[in-house]
């Protein structure tokens, strides 16, 4: 099958990795905490959805052919990678300095992620900057370097380890994630339901899937409505039954350093 692949992509990874096994061994050494089985393979299976989108057959589908395509890599690198990667993290693996954590944790509070992602989700979307992106390939690298920045800002007052000593209460991490998947459903609909294509780049581009230009733009639109709604209601039921399961063993119990 046609196949695209960035070297840059993978030494990227690769370095990540080697970064989190660093600070693994330095947690393990310096706490005596060792990272769970679980947290490393679900850091890992972040990076591989990382990968997976920007390298291979769907990078080149995305690139030059379907806007669908594109939206599948999107979903990916905003709403499958970064939690899974905040999953993977513990607060003894930050280490940063002083000036650094405190604006780590201005970015991170919840009202400053969601305005920050769903501003960077609406603004690529509009038809001017989604064609700069495409006929731009510095750009279009911007734009994916934004989409998942401000993605791991999003999730990690829900999926990240807590940067200071008060965390979001689980029923306002329920509000928050309902309220994180609106403008999402706003900019599906908006792509799902207009008369023509919206995107000069994809209209233009070869036909060789069969699908004409607003065929192929409706199916991108129903991938971010429908499989995007559903990761938002999925990381609400497990944060709900996460809920659930600690009120049942310590009624009294605080927010936990846990992850979705």
């Amino acid at each position: 099958m046609m196949s695209e692949w960035h070297w840059e992509v993978t030494v990227a990874v690769f370095l990540s990795l080697l970064a989190y096994a660093g600070a693994t061994h330095r947690a393990q050494r310096r706490y005596g905490e060792a990272v769970s089985v679980m947290r490393t393979a679900s850091f890992i299976a972040g990076l591989l959805f990382i990968v997976i989108a920007l390298n291979g057959p769907l990078h080149l589908l995305a690139d030059r052919y379907l806007f669908s395509a594109h939206m599948v890599q999107h979903l990916l690198l905003t709403l499958a990678a970064p939690p899974l990667l905040l999953a993977g993290l513990r607060s003894s693996l930050i280490e940063l300095p002083p000036v650094l954590a405190a604006l780590l944790r201005r970015l991170t509070a919840p009202v400053i992620a969601f305005a920050s992602y769903n501003a960077v989700l609406i603004l690529w979307h509009l038809p001017f900057f989604y064609g700069w992106a495409m006929e731009n390939h510095a750009v279009h690298i911007a734009e994916h370097l934004l989409f998942l920045g401000t993605a791991l800002l999003l999730w990690w007052p829900v999926a990240g380890p807590k940067l200071g000593k008060e965390g979001m209460a689980p029923p306002v991490q329920l509000l928050y994630l309902f309220l994180a998947g609106v403008p999402m459903i706003s900019v599906a609909a908006f792509v799902t339901l207009a008369d023509e294509p919206l995107y000069r780049f994809y209209a233009e581009a070869p036909r060789t899937f069969g699908l004409s230009p607003l065929a192929d733009q409706v199916a991108g639109g129903v991938i971010m409505w429908v499989p995007g709604s559903l990761v938002y209601l999925l990381a609400i039921t497990v944060v709900y039954f996460r809920w659930a399961m600690n009120e049942r063993e310590d009624p009294t119990e605080g927010v936990q350093d846990g992850t979705v």
